[in-house]
């Protein structure tokens, strides 16, 4: 049996339409491409990418920090971690690729855990990163979802 590509969605709870928009679009590629979404299961970038997703056929799993009351309507698989923002260890961990939306720190600590797990972070309008000056340039940018989706598969078939 083969096993699902996954791919974390991680991003903002309170974001304006413009990012909804986006973040509904990446998850509807995700579906597109027959991947399976996760994310933080919450509200912002995490309900856009799973309405998206959801509407388009795939599946999404919402790894939240608390209940399995806390999920947004449109995750289909919740997972109640019971420890809070904790869980966003689980919800890198359990991908083969990030795509990053806007943000907040809990985003940037995706980030790094993804980073540092060597496991590939596509930005569309999110965190720059440097060292003393020195822009990091392990986060992959995009220009649009698409783009942000085909990088994350070619990355995890290129694995």
């Amino acid at each position: 049996m083969k096993k699902p590509i996954i791919i974390a969605v991680i991003g903002g709870s309170e974001v304006p339409p413009q990012t909804a928009r986006l973040a509904e679009e990446v998850g509807r590629e995700i579906a597109r491409c027959g991947a399976v979404l996760v994310c933080g299961g919450m509200s912002g970038v995490m309900e856009a990418a799973c309405k998206g997703a959801a509407e388009a056929g795939g599946l999404t799993i919402g790894i939240l920090p608390g209940e399995r009351r806390e999920a947004n309507p449109y995750v289909q698989i919740p997972i109640a971690s019971g420890m809070g923002y904790a869980r966003n260890v689980a919800v890198v961990k359990s991908t083969q690729a990030v795509i990053a939306i806007d943000g907040s720190y809990g985003t940037l600590t995706e980030i790094g855990y993804a980073l540092q797990s060597g496991i590939p972070v596509i930005g569309l309008g999110t965190w720059e990163i440097a060292i003393d000056g020195k822009e990091d340039k392990n986060i992959i940018r995009a220009k649009n979802p698409e783009e942000a989706v085909d990088r994350a598969m070619e990355l995890i078939e290129n694995r």
